[in-house]
């Protein structure tokens, strides 16, 4: 079949990838949409710093967990798919049944995130395994394009969940790339009654209004901060030298939710935060409840997540894509269509 995979740092296309076949809870599915999540270009760009920071992380899998770079990594981990087969003594929807899943494939080796990995198929490929128990058909006759954004989508309910906002408090999100903009639609899901977004790209910050932020801020006309007092700031960039400004320009009592994935090291100052009593929240991913909240916002409806989509490639043209996506005033999300 044909696939699209990590390769030297670069996305390549496949035509010679052998068809996975479905063990026990298991299910083969034909790919409809994968999105191209922005961690997927930070594992290509920093392949060998994730792994080796993952190694260090207490909880986690140590060393490599098992990924070699010198060999082809399947990825693609916000999908939707129709079920195709189900494995042996299987109770699954049937054949032709459009579902999507928390990417996870559990077997009887035990579990294995659909994130990165030279042998569990993501979805960048014509077909992919997923976990029978896992799967979430999606209802409301939602399409296989808005369907496979759940997963982001999650990802920003997480944040706005962590943060423990009240309608009445001003939400400051600091970068309008697709979990900023996440977080913005879970922020005007909730009902806050101020989301404040700032993002140096125009296009982004007219996609943040469409997606429910009261008012937008370039930050090349000047700092966010010197215009709002936000109760929670979102950060939603990840480079170094965000957290430490923010921790100098917020508020008094305010809270910190870093959203941003940042690869290098980074320097910060206590003194901001402990001076101004202000608290921190890394966060990370979702949980199956968010996963399921979020595709249910969707299919009702109360969040369109159509403006997201500014770009659809099949797998040959994922290389491409992931080029385009180094400038962040072209895309949003470009799904991957088999």
């Amino acid at each position: 079949m044909r696939a699209a995979v990590l390769r030297g740092g670069r996305m390549v296309y496949r035509d010679d990838v052998n068809d996975p076949v479905p063990g026990p809870g298991q299910v083969l599915v034909d790919v409809k949409a994968c999105g191209i999540c922005g961690s997927d270009l930070h594992f290509a760009k920093y392949g060998d710093e994730v792994l080796s920071l993952s190694g260090q992380v207490q909880g986690m899998p140590s060393g490599d967990g098992g990924v070699d770079l010198s060999a082809d990594v399947f990825m693609g981990h916000e999908f939707s798919a129709e079920v195709r087969e189900a494995g042996p003594d299987t109770d699954a929807p049937p054949a032709g049944t459009l579902v999507t899943s928390v990417p996870v494939l559990l077997s009887s080796k035990g579990v294995s995130p659909i994130v990165y990995s030279n042998t569990t198929i993501g979805g960048y490929a014509e077909r992919m395994l997923l976990s029978a128990p896992l799967l979430l058909k999606v209802p409301n006759g939602l399409g296989p394009k808005p369907a496979a954004l759940t997963e982001p989508m999650a990802v920003g309910l997480h944040a706005v969940n962590k943060s423990n906002i009240d309608r009445g408090e001003t939400a400051l999100v600091l970068g309008c790339g697709p979990i900023g903009i996440a977080i913005i639609a879970a922020l005007r899901h909730r009902g806050v009654e101020s989301i404040v977004a700032a993002d140096f790209s125009p296009k982004r910050r007219q996609l943040a209004e469409t997606m429910g932020a009261h008012r937008t801020i370039d930050p090349a006309e000047g700092s966010p901060f010197d215009t709002t007092k936000p109760a929670v700031v979102f950060e939603a960039v990840g480079v170094p030298g965000i957290v430490d400004d923010v921790l100098r320009r917020t508020p008094v009592g305010s809270r910190i939710v870093v959203a941003g994935v940042c690869m290098q090291p980074d320097t910060v100052h206590p003194f901001f935060g402990i001076a101004k009593e202000v608290n921190i929240q890394f966060v990370l991913g979702y949980d199956p409840a968010e996963f399921a909240d979020s595709l249910r916002a969707i299919a009702a409806g109360d969040i369109d997540v159509a403006p997201l989509i500014t770009g659809v490639v099949g797998l040959d043209g994922v290389g491409a894509a992931f080029d385009d996506l180094a400038n962040p005033g072209s895309h949003c999300k470009i799904l991957v269509t088999p």
